[in-house]
């Protein structure tokens, strides 16, 4: 129920001498302080559809959402306690958890159960659906990208020859610019992102192949919730409140994608419209929805593919002690599953 529809309501009790429990006021609200993987576009249209129709509010929760510098640095920044939720890669925090066994951090709710982890080239440079046809072209890789983070265990997978690779470090704002080009033969990156930035770039759309690690070999997660431990333990009604609110942001964007897309136009005008809503429709079809969340609802992780997970990461990452799954990921705050299908 949108703010709007709570004052009338309020309105009409008052009209009514019918009573209605006060709307909580600003200071009995609990403060989250909650970090994106990136900027305000399309696949965060959940969090802010949480905030505009008051479904964090509801549960007693004042959320104030940033933009990110991509999935990998949003981990530190709530092990720190700089924010105490936050959306980042899970592999990525796999990594950090080996290194930093007691970090304070863990993943709670999955959100890409399939990552949109890929390399994305052009047919015109001789890049295919196959991924050896990147043998011997040059890759453009932002080093902090969470896809180019699963290179190796990629390369593993996929049984690609690196001797003739050559990767160029490049930042992301010219990623997909030098790829269009054609400076670079392919880049790393999400699929919802590259591919649609290239669309806007110029690119024709039977010139772009996205090679999806996760169609090769990887059968990995992708982005999930994370909070800060020490926070969670002191605030664990704060914790389930935000997944229940989120968990309705998500039903309510996969049910109209073409409403949800205005909380996020609100928040960067700069935008496209069309595309940011061609990128959330891309991530729901592809990351979000698949048929184990058709299954198992929104948010859970099945521990067995998230330990064959850490397996395969070990070729990626340097991990003599990988974090067990249930370091990775705590379930418990996870709502019934018939509340969290997502249709």
């Amino acid at each position: 129920m949108s703010k709007l529809s709570r004052a009338a309501l309020f309105a009409g009790a008052l009209v009514f001498a019918t009573p209605l429990a006060a709307p909580l006021a600003a200071e009995d609200l609990t403060p989250v302080r909650f970090t994106l993987d990136w900027k305000f576009e399309g696949p965060s249209a959940p969090f802010f559809v949480a905030i505009d129709n008051g479904y964090f509010e509801d549960e007693g929760l004042d959320v104030t959402i940033d933009t990110g510098a991509g999935s990998r640095e949003a981990i530190p920044r709530v092990a720190t306690g700089a924010y105490e939720m936050g959306f980042g890669d899970l592999n990525a925090l796999v990594k950090f958890l080996a290194d930093q066994p007691d970090a304070a951090v863990e993943g709670i709710f999955m959100v890409y159960d399939k990552p949109p982890f890929a390399v994305i080239g052009r047919k015109s440079q001789g890049v295919t659906e196959d991924p050896k046809s990147l043998e011997g072209k040059t890759l453009g890789a932002p080093p902090p990208d969470a896809a180019f983070g699963q290179w190796a265990a990629f390369v593993d997978a996929a049984g690609i020859d690196t001797s003739d690779i050559t990767i160029e470090n490049v930042g992301f704002p010219v990623r997909e610019p030098m790829l269009a080009q054609g400076k670079v033969d392919a880049i790393f990156g999400y699929s919802f992102s590259s591919v649609l930035n290239l669309l806007a770039q110029g690119v024709a759309e039977d010139d772009i192949v996205a090679i999806m690690m996760a169609d090769n070999g990887l059968d990995l997660y992708g982005n999930a919730v994370m909070v800060n431990t020490e926070w969670a333990e002191a605030n664990p009604e704060a914790v389930e409140g935000f997944v229940r609110a989120l968990v309705k942001g998500l039903q309510a964007t996969v049910a109209d994608p073409e409403t949800a897309i205005k909380s996020v136009m609100s928040r960067n005008e700069i935008a496209d419209e069309a595309t940011e809503l061609a990128r959330l429709k891309m991530a729901i079809a592809d990351n979000i929805v698949t048929e184990a969340v058709e299954t198992d609802g929104l948010g859970a992780v099945d521990m067995d593919r998230l330990g064959a997970s850490i397996t395969q990461l070990q070729t990626s990452f340097d991990m003599p002690n990988p974090p067990a799954p249930e370091r990775v990921f705590d379930p418990a705050y996870l709502p019934p599953v018939e509340d969290r299908l997502p249709n």
